[in-house]
């Protein structure tokens, strides 16, 4: 699209993926296909406590669009087609989900050299809309959200947020909750190929005088092979180890456990992540 600022989303989206992405104390397989054709398959299957679940996922690109369609064990069907370049610097996506047609949005999203700008409204009589906007640059840039909801008349949220991104480093702030709290993260790479990295995440309820903070890293161990390890202020420890076991195929083993009660035993997931 364009060499601005990130969406709004992308505030302090980093340090969060660092921090939650390939946690995980469930059993997870899934298998992805893909043709010439552009059609893309994928499969998973999750073991979840005594519970078993499966979805698929179908993708397919045609041109500027892309149809995604997700099928999981309740015979949910979600359809999200993508559309790029409809208007220039423009990206425009339609979900919908079957049998709850109130879910389904319309979401706009507009690119510009200083400035990103996003509308997004539920398909139904009384439609809730959320709008966000940043300004700003690759490097800095200030963001601002709203949520309105046209049948109360009232504003459903409003949260502000700054991002400050270099080659090594990241720093965001983020205040939400209607000014009810603030987050704030710091991410720091160790090496030239960002393989390996140190985050720090402070969580603070302002009325409550509630705080979190949670430290982590990734240390790549060798080219294929991953560690991660997180704890936060309440005494949860995470840990996890991923291993590329074939060309873009994955084997994440991970594991959480609650320091301040070791009396209870600690909880394992393993995930096994199969592409072509």
């Amino acid at each position: 699209m364009s060499k601005g600022p990130g969406l709004f989303a992308d505030i302090g989206k980093k340090a969060k993926d660092l921090l939650t992405r390939d946690y995980s104390t469930d059993q997870k397989f899934s298998i992805s296909t893909n043709s010439v054709s552009g059609l893309a398959l994928t499969s998973t299957t999750l073991k979840k406590g005594v519970v078993h679940a499966a979805d698929v996922a179908t993708q397919y690109k045609y041109r500027n669009a892309l149809f995604d369609v997700k099928i999981d064990t309740d015979s949910n069907i979600l359809t999200t087609i993508t559309f790029t370049e409809i208007l220039p610097s423009t990206k425009a996506i339609a979900s919908f989900q079957v049998p709850h047609y109130n879910s389904s949005k319309l979401e706009v999203q507009y690119f510009h050299d200083h400035a990103t700008v996003t509308a997004i409204a539920a398909l139904k009589q009384n439609p809730l809309i959320d709008v966000t906007a940043t300004l700003g640059s690759p490097t800095i840039s200030f963001g601002a959200e709203a949520g309105y909801d046209t049948t109360s008349r009232t504003f459903t949220k409003y949260n502000f947020g700054i991002i400050l991104t270099m080659p090594d480093k990241c720093a965001s702030v983020i205040l939400r909750d209607k000014a009810d709290s603030i987050k704030a993260s710091y991410l720091q790479h160790l090496d030239e190929s960002k393989r390996s990295a140190i985050v720090g995440e402070i969580f603070r309820k302002i009325f409550t005088n509630e705080n979190i903070i949670t430290v982590g890293g990734l240390y790549a161990v060798d080219h294929l092979t991953n560690v991660k390890a997180k704890l936060n202020s309440n005494g949860k420890l995470g840990a996890l180890l991923q291993h590329e076991v074939l060309p873009k195929s994955t084997v994440t083993i991970s594991g959480e456990i609650d320091t301040k009660t070791l009396d209870k035993y600690p909880r394992f997931g393993l995930s096994l992540a199969l592409k072509p």
